[in-house]
């Protein structure tokens, strides 16, 4: 057991947290927009979805504890990993160049991280901490979208998570050991094209809501 917090305690062992809750949430991110994407087929569709999510019952509320065990380890490494690369070199450097692989991506995780927090705990205010009673989830979601502030809100943070996945998705595979030359081009691409589809798939939700709906 010793072994394992010292490895744990180590910036090798930080970073393998970092991807493995990384990778968890990414894999939540398509699971979710899959399951959101039942909007579009009317308000029955979309019901009926939620109303499946929630005959589950425990499988949920498992869920829901796994995900926010995650969220609470990605986001505290994610801070101590920062304020230790901090400690480190106190000073910027002079030039900030893009050279060396430095990305959007790359240079705003911890800021990226931060905005999404700050979202993901609105995003429960309004959706999950709600009283549900004699409505539905269509009907809570279209009175949310009614709100022009907070459409803008919900799609400028969309962008943000898109942002922050485009790095994250192949930078946690590198750290799980995929760092080959042949290969890392193509999760680079497929964590461009899965950070478009997020950002574009979540985004237009609320657009479709305020305009169409």
């Amino acid at each position: 057991m010793n072994w394992i917090t010292k490895t744990m305690g180590s910036s090798i062992g930080k970073k393998l947290m970092m991807a493995v809750t990384g990778l968890g949430f990414i894999g939540f991110l398509a699971g979710h927009l899959a399951g959101n994407l039942t909007i579009y087929g009317g308000k029955d569709a979309f019901n009926s979805y939620a109303e499946h999510l929630h005959s589950l019952g425990p499988l949920v509320t498992l869920a829901e504890w796994i995900l926010l065990t995650f969220a609470v380890i990605h986001v505290g490494t994610g801070l101590l990993l920062f304020l230790q690369n901090r400690k480190a070199r106190p000073a910027k450097y002079a030039v900030n160049k893009s050279a060396g692989g430095r990305t959007l991506g790359s240079g705003t995780m911890p800021y990226t991280g931060l905005i999404m927090l700050v979202f993901i705990l609105v995003h429960l205010l309004n959706f999950h901490f709600v009283d549900k009673t004699d409505t539905t989830i269509f009907e809570i979601v279209s009175e949310a979208f009614t709100d022009p502030v907070y459409v803008l809100f919900y799609v400028a943070a969309m962008i943000v998570v898109a942002v922050h996945v485009s790095h994250g998705f192949w930078s946690a595979l590198q750290t799980l050991g995929a760092n080959h030359p042949k290969y890392m081009p193509l999760f680079q691409v497929c964590g461009l094209a899965f950070s478009v589809i997020v950002g574009v798939g979540f985004g237009f939700i609320p657009i479709y809501f305020s305009i169409l709906v």
